[in-house]
């Protein structure tokens, strides 16, 4: 199991100061009711670890032996051990013990460098006071699904399954390397001539200083035709829908309305969430990870999926595609800091292997953590020989980690059927999670067959710049 080494911490803003402050507060066990017959204690139960993470944990009064270890995403470093409350609720209800830690609140919320090791010493510390459990199954969204990834990969012996929900599965470079594509489209194309810094954000407001221009940016653009183009070929490199919360799904050649709401995601801020993580994985891996030196952008379009909007937005706005793309392999001079490369490959990827089964799912229209991650993940599980472990759903609605409780216990009771049995069968089927999310009455389901593009992404690997550049 490989632990991540720790790092010096680095320098916060006030808030997050104060934030992990409130983390680090020492070892409290709340007063719970007396022991039963089978020694299981029940209640809440909270702890402090020694690289100063905390956990909780919630344990029913009636125990079913299963215990859950929940893995939170990208944000502050708080102990959290369910999805949502509803959840919390539903699973306790149904006797599910649950367990999470905040990761180390020292040093970036982009925690890839603690969280695992944290997660497994969480499970050693809520075991040593609840009694060994039945069964062990790790639960992870957004960057905790890529902590729920690592934990499937390294957890054979301490945890029997893992689902994931929202998991930014393809890693750490590949989300800064296609993120890049997309900011540096924009910088290049709408703000011609202009310095706007990308990479290597000093302070938290550097990052947020170059969201603001390139947000600017694209709301000034968009009352154009030409404008509109440039937005969709930014929008293809960032992998991202065009379908929008509150919207109709246009239809498949609307290619004005598949832009107007890409362009919606961006109105809303994205890049703020984006330009934020970056300065946070760059916190935590030392550097830049990121590069887009040898990158030749005409290809990179030809591999995605929005290609045939962008090429019909820009006929109708008479502008050459061509030479945008020219222009922007001529100009891609990024360069990655291989020492942060490095640090990435080690704490930041998933999908090396498998040592118990996985189920991922995720929503068709994410606009943080793109669907076609699953893609690529995929790839990289079959590539070592363990795509039989991993199966993975998806649900048919716009938004990240936008899962119902209903779709949640049922991927859980899923990937308990392949646990207890040793198979898949037919349990994380579409129609079959969509038959077991409906029948427990709770709030809906939306389960579809699908199956999701690749990630366009023009790197090979997520681990060289050499190999990308060649």
């Amino acid at each position: 199991m490989p632990a991540g080494t720790r790092r010096p911490r680095t320098s916060r803003t006030r808030l997050r100061v104060a934030l992990a402050a409130l983390a680090c507060a020492a070892l409290v066990t709340l007063p719970l009711p007396a022991a039963q017959a089978d020694a299981t204690a029940t209640g809440r139960l909270t702890g402090t670890l020694p690289d100063g993470a905390t956990w909780i944990a919630d344990v029913p009064d009636h125990w079913n032996g299963t215990l859950l270890l929940f893995s939170h995403g990208f944000g502050p470093t708080v102990a959290a051990n369910a999805p949502t409350g509803a959840v919390r609720t539903e699973l306790l209800a149904q006797g599910y013990a649950m367990a999470g830690s905040s990761y180390d609140p020292h040093g970036s919320m982009w925690a890839l460098d603690s969280a695992e090791r944290d997660q497994f010493a969480t499970l050693d510390a809520v075991t040593a006071k609840i009694g060994a459990p039945r069964r062990t199954l790790a639960v992870g969204q957004s960057m905790g699904g890529l902590v729920n990834a690592q934990l499937a990969r390294d957890g054979g012996g301490r945890i029997d399954g893992a689902l994931g929900q929202c998991g930014l599965v393809a890693g750490g470079t590949d989300l800064d390397n296609y993120q890049l594509d997309a900011e540096y489209t924009i910088a290049r194309l709408l703000l011609p001539g202009q310095d706007v810094p990308l990479v290597r954000f000093g302070t938290a407001a550097d990052a947020s200083a170059t969201a603001a221009r390139l947000t600017k940016a694209v709301t000034d653009a968009q009352s154009t035709p030409r404008g509109r183009a440039r937005i969709a070929l930014a929008a293809a490199f960032l992998n991202l829908p065009a379908w929008a919360p509150g919207a109709d799904r246009p239809a498949p050649d609307d290619w004005a309305g598949r832009q107007e709401q890409q362009y919606a995601w961006f109105a809303q801020g994205i890049l703020a969430f984006v330009e934020g993580g970056r300065y946070a994985v760059e916190q935590s891996v030392g550097g830049n990870n990121s590069w887009n030196r040898g990158v030749d952008y005409a290809r990179l379009l030809d591999g995605s999926v929005y290609a045939p909007q962008v090429r019909a937005l820009y006929r109708a706005a008479g502008l050459d595609l061509r030479a945008d793309l020219r222009t922007l392999t001529k100009d891609a001079v990024i360069t990655a800091d291989p020492a942060a490369v490095r640090t990435a490959r080690r704490t930041s990827t998933a999908g090396q292997g498998l040592d118990v089964p996985l189920l991922d799912v995720h929503t068709t229209a994410d606009h943080l953590v793109p669907v076609e991650q699953e893609n690529r993940f995929a790839a990289r599980v079959r590539a070592a020989g363990d795509g039989a472990l991993l199966r993975q759903a998806y649900v048919e609605r716009q938004g990240h980690c936008a899962f119902t409780t209903a779709e949640t216990v049922a991927a859980l009771h899923a990937l308990e059927h392949r646990v207890a049995t040793g198979r898949w069968d037919d349990a994380a089927t579409p129609a079959a999670l969509q038959r077991s999310a409906t029948a427990l009455g709770l709030d809906g389901a939306a389960y579809v067959l699908y199956r999701p593009a690749p990630l366009t992404v023009g790197r090979d690997g997520p681990t060289s710049p050499a190999r990308s550049a060649s």
